[in-house]
């Protein structure tokens, strides 16, 4: 019996990429999986594989994170599906990048909605059920750019260093219902929000990495189903940086 069997996840940004990674590996290890991402028809496909891959329940549910309205409507099919959630894996997110003096409005309001106030979003929809459950793990992915920064990502460093802040905060909140709260940061791993940027600094990448290579979506996908597992039950509050050695503090 795995330890995530009947455990219930819900990953944002679960269509592709990290996100896909998560939501596949945490099916593998026995949970149910709710796809939650704003592409319904990949979000479908990444569910229907998950099933016949795996056998566990996946369902797909299009959810803009930015809309709370949306969000809430996400936890609510969540628990008519399954009955409950115990896994919420913040990982929607994307990048607008641009040097400051050339950066709109636009641009920031918008990393900054899908990667910070999306995770806020989501978590306070999922908290109410996981504080009646005296349950819940919640896993917000930040970024190396988070904890170093990053030029031309002021948007996106801002926003992924809040979601460290956020993690904090809410698990001080949280803790004593039996919730935990930690983020993930990764370092620079191929997919295809970053596949833009890798191609023009990835051989500088590598070489700023201790390990010496490129992450992989299953790193990060690794971290995340230790801290959601029973072993890592006395942990919250923490960021662990799946980097490589790239922003070691």
């Amino acid at each position: 019996m795995s330890q995530l069997d009947n455990k219930v996840a819900v990953v944002t940004g679960g269509a592709q990429g990290i996100g896909k990674a998560i939501a596949e590996l945490l099916a593998q290890r026995g949970a149910h999986v709710v796809v939650a991402d704003i592409n319904l028809e990949k979000a479908q496909a990444t569910a229907q594989a998950i099933t016949t891959c795996t056998g566990q329940c996946a369902i797909a549910v299009q959810t803009n994170v930015v809309d709370s309205a949306s969000t809430q409507a996400m936890i609510d099919r969540t628990m008519e599906e399954f009955g409950r959630i115990d896994i919420l894996v913040n990982n929607a997110g994307t990048t607008r990048d641009n040097l400051i003096m050339r950066m709109s409005d636009a641009d920031w309001d918008l990393v900054l909605g899908i990667n910070l106030k999306g995770a806020f979003n989501c978590s306070k929809a999922a908290v109410r059920p996981m504080m009646k459950q005296r349950y819940g793990r919640i896993i917000n992915i930040s970024s190396v750019s988070g904890l170093a920064g990053q030029a031309g990502q002021t948007n996106y460093s801002s926003s992924k260093a809040g979601l460290i802040g956020f993690t904090k905060a809410l698990a001080k909140e949280v803790g004593s219902r039996g919730i935990t709260v930690n983020a993930v940061a990764p370092g620079f791993v191929p997919t295809d929000l970053t596949n833009d940027l890798l191609a023009k600094v990835q051989d500088e990448a590598i070489k700023m990495t201790p390990l010496g290579r490129l992450g992989s979506v299953e790193d990060v996908a690794y971290a995340v189903a230790f801290l959601v597992s029973d072993e890592a039950s006395f942990i919250t509050g923490q960021v662990l940086s799946v980097d490589g050695g790239l922003a070691m503090q």
